[in-house]
This record gives C-alpha cells, structure tokens and sequence, in this order.
C-alpha cells in the first residue's frame, strides 16, 4: 500500500499513514532497471516509496521499490539511468513516494517524471508546493457528475461522441491515422474558449514530437496556462510508466487548490500501457493475455479513476490510444475503453479515402448522446446520419460489383446522401494549415445540426459532392457550389463560342 500524505488521507476520508523515519541501504545488484537494495528489517521501505542511490557526486538516482524480497531487501525499479550504478552504493529512502513540484512555478514549463525542468530553464525554488504522485481517488461522495457538454468546434465530434466536461474521452486508433494531430487541434479549438488549465502528458512519444509542441505552444501563446510532462520513448520503461501520475498529480492540485478547470491530455496512453507489461517482465511476473501484465486492469483503474470532478471544478481527460494492428480486441484497448464516456475511433478505411478527421461515425459513441442531454434534436439527427451512413455501408458491396444504377431509386437517394454527410463531416484543421494552406474551421454545434438536417432532408440532392467536402458550415458549402456552377456555366458558353 503506497504511503499517503495527511493531504490525500483526509481527501479520501482514510485514516493519515504516516511514514517511518528515513533509512539507509546498500545496492546488493543491478539489472538493467532493476536494483535489489538492503536494508535493516525493522526500517524496510513501504511498496511505491521512492529511494535515492547515490552515484559518486553526481546526481542521485531515483527509484520505486516494487517489492519486498525478505525480511531485509527490496526490489526497486530505476526511473532513470542506471549506467554506472555499482554494488554496495549507499541508498537513502524517505519513506514516502515521489514528490514532484506542483502550482504555479511548472506553468509554462516542460518537466520530466520527477518533475525537474527539461526546458533550459531554471529550476523550481525549494519554496515549490510538492505533492505525491501515488494518491488515492477522491470519495465517491464528494465527487460531482453532472453532464455538460465541452464542445469541440469539430463536426463530427459534437454531433456524434460529444465529450464531457469533467468527464474521459478516448481517441482510438492505428498508427498514421490522425490521432497526434486530432489531439492537437482540440488543444488548439479550445485556447480561445477554455479559460482553465492544461496539462499535457506525452508517454512514450518521440523527442521530435515534444519539441514540436513546446514550439507551437509558445507561438499560439498558451504556454503560459498550459504545463508539460513528458516521458519520452528513449527514456527507460518506469519514467514511461509513471509519467501519467505526474501529469495527473499537477492536475489535481490546480483543481484542489486553486479551484481551476483542467484538461488533461494524454499522448499516448497505450504506451503507458506497454511500459507497465515492460516492466511487468523486468520484475519477473507471469505474463497475462496476449503478453500483457497481470496488473493490467488495476493499473489502469489505478489512473483512470482519479480522473473526476470534485464540487464545481474539474478535470477532463483526452486521451489518445495506439490500437497496436488495427485490432479493437486487444486487451489493453478494451480495457482502456471501458473508463471512457466518449470512444472518438478513427479509421483506416476512411483516412485511405481522404475524409478527415478519419473518425468513423458508426463505431464512435458517447454517453451524453442523449435527448435528456443534448436535446431531442440532436439525438434525432445524430441517429438518422448515424443510420443512413450504416445502410451505405450495408450497400457497398452491392455497389462495387454491380453498380449504383442497380439500386432502387430509394436506396439510390440514401447512398447520395449518406455520401455528401460523410463529405460535410470533413473539415480542415488549424494545425495542418500549413501542409494544406486552408485555414481550419470550428463549428457551432447548431450549425452542424442544421446543415446535417438540410442534407437530410434532400436540399442537397443537386450539390455537387466536392461542395460540402472540408467546409465548415452549410453557408460555405452553398457559396462553393455556387462558385462552381457559375464556373461550370461560363466553360460551356466558352466551347460554345469556339465551336
């Protein structure tokens, strides 16, 4: 059981741990991450302490004990590099967990799993607020669930898996189908109306992709508001693995202390996944379903449900998920989903066709899809674009080896118009501006409902398909199909001069 400071104790209404006095061992062997470390039997570490291994002068290695041995060691895993590490190295443990610094000295700041800066800026004070990374979740009673909607500004989002405010949404899918960029333009979509904090969580990613964001948060100007935790893919499996309850713990003290809105992004979570089967491995545990840990479920409970609101301030998550071979069954996406209000699930299929974002309106859902929540209207249209895009589906192969024409003239209007929704849901985003040169668009979720209802309804029948395709509104649509035909009008009286 991880040691509790009396902060977190009387959050959860559990009686204050406190911990024993600090205590001195030695480093019996070193494998890899893994360090087995003496200690007198009556001053043994609790299991998720922190220990400080001393390097000769250099800065200390911090590690976790995972494991009891016997009566006078423990198994402890490195969150850092263990190059140089030696038998008989002093060992220094504090009985506590980790502590990282929280408040207002991490705002606009690029930290690590230990939360020391990695900006090239300067160290937070000794005077920094510190807090542990392992808490428990705040009673069932004292937390608060009711339903707001967080718009997006992104089409199909609003309209079909809206996302909660305070609540968990997951962005499923494989790899090159937009999950990063789809992240990044909720980051950008909600600088202007969000006026809370921001913590983002980078596990597992690569160095490029931290330093990119750190760029484009100082340009945007949020960085200000906005703290980032990162544990990169070149960092060993236990920086990977507790990263998330870095990133969580900064956002919970913003939320507790200050009273302040947070969103918490996360990118990825199935690497914080794949780093606790690493290390799973490393401390010599029998594998579990398709090679994952036993720990799976708890581990991931462990940080999902700490993820809540508590009175009128809270904490909402936005979370990407790497589904490892396009397969929606394995073990750490179902388990990870099943935390989650809204399932944002992106397609290969659909990407391959240009209809981004790729998300695919039929397997994508929400919780607050619900006339009690968002309305009759749109639980209405969001079922029937959701229906006539299924009955296309349905159709596909039909079409493909026989041909449109072989449909009935009913089923051949829901096709064409199955076709322009799937069309009108595509919309540019502000953060591939600069690949596509078309400014992004943010969508009222009225405007979307509107223009959903129109296509529904047939007033587009006569459209071209290429005039609702990555547009915002209905508007922008109409004016380009306008533009269209008055260009398709003067081509034909063009040939006609000439002939």
């Amino acid at each position: 059981m991880p040691v509790e400071s009396n902060t977190v104790a009387a959050q959860s209404d559990e009686p204050a741990v406190h911990a024993p006095a600090a205590a001195t061992g030695h480093v019996l062997a070193v494998r890899g991450a893994v360090i087995d470390v003496a200690f007198p039997a009556e001053a043994l570490p609790p299991i998720e302490s922190a220990l400080a291994i001393d390097t000769d002068g250099a800065e200390p290695v911090i590690a976790e004990v995972q494991a009891h041995l016997n009566g006078g060691a423990v198994r402890a895993l490195a969150l850092q590099s263990t190059s140089g590490l030696k038998r008989g190295a002093e060992v220094q443990a504090h009985g506590g967990p980790i502590e990282v610094p929280v408040g207002d000295a991490v705002l606009g700041r690029l930290v690590d799993v230990l939360g020391e800066t990695r900006d090239g800026g300067e160290r937070p004070g000794a005077d920094t607020p510190r807090r542990p990374i392992h808490r428990n979740a705040p009673p069932l009673a004292a937390q608060s669930g009711a339903p707001r909607l967080f718009t997006t500004g992104i089409k199909v989002i609003d309209l079909l898996a809206p996302l909660a405010q305070g609540g968990k949404a997951a962005m499923f899918g494989g790899a090159g189908v937009g999950k990063t960029v789809l992240v990044m333009e909720l980051i950008h979509a909600m600088v202007e109306q969000y006026q809370g904090i921001s913590v983002f969580a980078g596990v597992g990613e690569r160095s490029r992709e931290g330093h990119e964001m750190l760029l484009d948060m100082r340009t945007s100007g949020v960085l200000p508001r906005t703290v980032l935790v990162y544990g990169q893919m070149n960092e060993p499996p236990g920086a990977r693995w507790r990263v998330p309850l870095t990133a969580l713990t900064i956002a919970e003290y913003f939320r507790d202390e200050h009273h302040q809105n947070v969103l918490l992004l996360m990118d990825n979570v199935f690497r914080f996944v794949q780093a606790g089967a690493e290390v799973s491995g490393l401390l010599g545990r029998m594998p579990s379903r398709v090679g994952y840990q036993p720990t799976l479920a708890s581990e991931v409970a462990a940080l999902q449900e700490r993820i809540v609101s508590v009175g009128n301030v809270s904490v909402t998550a936005i979370e990407a998920v790497y589904v490892p071979a396009d397969d929606f069954t394995d073990p750490a996406v179902t388990t990870i989903a099943a935390h989650v209000d809204s399932m944002v699930v992106l397609s290969r299929a659909m990407a391959a066709e240009g209809m981004y974002p790729a998300i695919d309106p039929i397997a994508s859902s929400s919780v607050l899809l619900d006339p009690l929540v968002v309305g009759e209207e749109h639980a209405a249209v969001a079922t029937e674009v959701r229906r006539i895009i299924e009955h296309h589906r349905e159709l596909q192969d039909v079409i493909a080896l026989l041909g449109i024409e072989e449909l009935g003239a009913e089923d051949r209007v829901r096709v064409q118009r199955a076709r322009r929704l799937q069309r009108f849901l595509t919309q540019p985003f502000a953060v591939t501006e600069a690949f596509t040169g078309q400014p992004g668009r943010s969508v009222p979720i009225a405007d979307t409902i509107a223009g959903c209802k129109a296509i529904l309804a047939g007033d587009c029948d006569t459209w071209q398909e290429s005039s609702l395709y990555m547009v915002g509104t209905l508007e922008e649509a109409r004016e380009k199909e306008a533009r269209a035909a008055s260009g398709n009008t003067s081509a034909q009286q063009t040939r006609q001069a000439a002939s």
